[in-house]
C-alpha cells in the first residue's frame, strides 16, 4: 500500500470528523442507523439469526437492540402516554440493563426466530420516523445527550454485528463472504523499530470538549516510566515465526489461565488460521479464506495470547497510559479503517512516530480495565453502560479495520476478557529500557 493511501486515511478521518461538527444531531442520527442497515443489507434472515458462540449476537438481535436503545432511552422519556411499539420489544432486545427489566438471555439470543427480520427492519423504520420528527423542533439537552450517546452505542454495534457475523460465517463448513475479497494488501511491512520514549508526568483520558464515554473520564495526571514503543503491530509474518518455534506448546511462555485456555480450546494459532498441506496457512476473512498475509498485521488473537508472544520477543504490552500518550503525539500515525474488515500492512508514514495507531486492529495492552481515579457512573439504568464491567477485563485502544472512522479517537477504553478472540484484536510491543 503505497505512502499516499496512509496519509488519505488520515486526512478521511479528519474531514469525516469535521462533517460531523457541522452536521445536525438529527442527521447524524438518521446517517448511523442508515449506516447499520448497509451493514446488514447483504445478509438474509437466515444469515441474520444465528449465534454462533455466547459472546457473539445475531444480526437481527443487534439491529433490533439499537432501535430498543432509542425507543426506551429517548421516545418513552420524552412522550411518557406513548405506548411501546411492541411490549414484547423489552424482553427480547434488552442487553445488560438490569433497571431497564428482565431480557432473554444472553446465550439464548439466536433462539428469536421471531420477530422476523423484516419485522425488526419495520420496528427499526416507525422508531427512526419518530425520533426524526421528535428531533426537528429540538431536544432539551439531557434528552440530546442521551441520542448522542446512542449514535455512539450504535456505532459499537456497527463493529460487533462484522465481528459476529465474521464468527458465524467461519463457523460454517461453507465458510462463505461476507463481501467481495479485497485486493492483494501487497509489498513488505517496514523493518519494526524502537522508539524510546522518557519518563514523565502525562495527562491521561477523554479532555472535556466534545463526546467520550464515561470510562475515558475524568482527565487525570499519571508518571509513565521510561519504555520504548513498537513504531508499527505485529505482523502475520512475526507470529509466524512464533507458531515454528512452538510458541503454543511452550508453558514457560504463558500466564497460567493462558495455558488452561490453550489445552482447553485447542489453539495452536490465532483464530481463522488455517493449516494447509505442504506447512502452508490461510486465513477466512469476511471476503472468504484467502492465502495468509504475511505483512498484514496479525489479528484475532487473545491477550493470553499477546502476552506469550510478548514474552517470548523479549519484551511486553504497553499501558494503556504509554499507548494514549504515543497516540496523542501522532495523529498523523493513524492507520487504515476499511469498514470491512480488511486489515493493511504498515506503511511510511509522515515522521518517525508510531504507525497504525487508529483503524488496524486493536491494541491489547497490559492494563486491567478498571475506573480512573474520580470516576462515578451516572444514576440510572444508563449508569450500567460501563462502570459494572470494570473487573476481570483487559483494556485494547486503538480502533481495528471495523471500527467506523468517526468513532476511533486516542481516549478510546475498549475492554474484553483475556480469552477473547473473535473481535480484530492485534499486539503492539513495549519494552523497558
Amino acid at each position: 500500500m503505497p505512502d499516499a493511501e496512509a496519509r488519505r486515511s488520515t486526512q478521511e478521518l479528519a474531514r469525516a470528523r469535521a462533517a460531523e461538527a457541522g452536521a445536525s444531531l438529527r442527521d447524524r442520527y438518521l446517517a448511523v442507523r442508515r449506516a447499520t442497515g448497509a451493514l446488514a443489507a447483504p445478509l438474509t434472515p437466515e444469515d441474520a439469526m444465528v449465534q454462533s458462540m455466547p459472546d457473539a449476537s445475531p444480526a437481527k438481535w443487534h439491529l433490533g437492540h439499537t432501535t430498543w436503545f432509542f425507543e426506551t432511552f429517548v421516545l418513552a422519556r420524552a412522550r411518557p402516554s406513548r405506548p411501546p411499539f411492541d411490549p414484547a420489544y423489552g424482553y427480547l432486545f434488552n442487553s445488560y440493563y438490569e433497571a431497564a427489566g428482565p431480557r432473554q438471555p444472553r446465550p439464548e439470543r439466536g433462539l428469536l426466530s421471531r420477530p422476523s427480520l423484516a419485522d425488526v427492519n419495520r420496528y427499526r423504520g416507525a422508531v427512526d420516523a419518530e425520533l426524526a420528527e421528535l428531533m426537528e423542533g429540538g431536544l432539551p439537552d439531557p434528552l440530546a445527550e442521551i441520542v448522542e450517546l446512542g449514535i455512539n452505542h450504535e456505532e459499537q454495534h456497527q463493529e460487533l454485528l462484522l465481528t459476529d457475523v465474521k464468527h458465524a460465517f467461519g463457523a460454517s463448513p461453507l465458510r462463505p463472504a461476507y463481501a467481495s475479497p479485497p485486493p492483494p494488501a501487497g509489498g513488505p511491512a517496514p523493518a519494526l523499530r524502537w522508539i524510546a520514549r522518557e519518563a514523565r508526568m502525562v495527562e491521561v483520558g477523554a479532555p472535556g470538549a466534545g463526546f467520550a464515554f464515561d470510562n475515558e473520564r475524568p482527565r487525570h495526571p499519571e508518571r509513565i516510566p521510561a519504555h520504548a514503543l513498537a513504531s508499527r503491530l505485529v505482523t502475520c509474518g512475526e507470529w509466524l515465526a512464533f507458531v515454528a518455534d512452538g510458541g503454543y506448546r511452550r508453558p514457560e511462555l504463558w500466564m497460567s489461565d493462558g495455558w488452561d485456555a490453550v489445552r482447553r480450546s485447542g489453539w495452536d494459532a490465532p483464530l481463522y488460521w488455517i493449516a494447509e498441506p505442504g506447512g502452508r496457512w490461510s486465513q477466512f476473512t469476511l471476503g472468504g479464506v484467502r492465502p495468509l498475509d504475511e505483512a498484514e498485521p496479525v489479528a484475532h488473537v487473545s491477550w493470553y495470547e499477546a502476552d506469550a508472544y510478548a514474552r517470548w520477543a523479549g519484551a511486553r504490552l504497553p499501558t494503556e497510559a504509554e499507548w494514549e500518550t504515543a497516540a496523542a503525539a501522532a495523529p498523523e500515525a493513524t492507520g487504515t479503517f476499511a469498514d470491512d474488515g480488511r486489515l493493511h500492512p504498515a506503511v511510511a508514514a509522515p515522521g518517525d512516530g508510531p504507525r497504525q495507531l487508529l483503524g488496524d486492529a486493536w491494541e491489547w495492552t497490559g492494563s486491567p480495565y478498571t475506573p480512573y481515579p474520580g470516576f462515578r457512573p451516572a444514576t440510572g439504568a444508563l449508569g450500567e453502560y460501563n462502570g459494572k464491567f470494570m473487573v476481570n477485563q483487559l483494556v485494547l485502544r486503538g480502533g481495528s479495520c471495523a471500527t467506523p472512522r468517526r468513532h476511533a479517537r486516542v481516549s478510546y477504553r475498549n475492554f474484553f476478557h483475556p480469552d477473547a478472540r473473535w473481535q480484530f484484536s492485534g499486539v503492539r510491543l513495549a519494552r523497558d529500557p
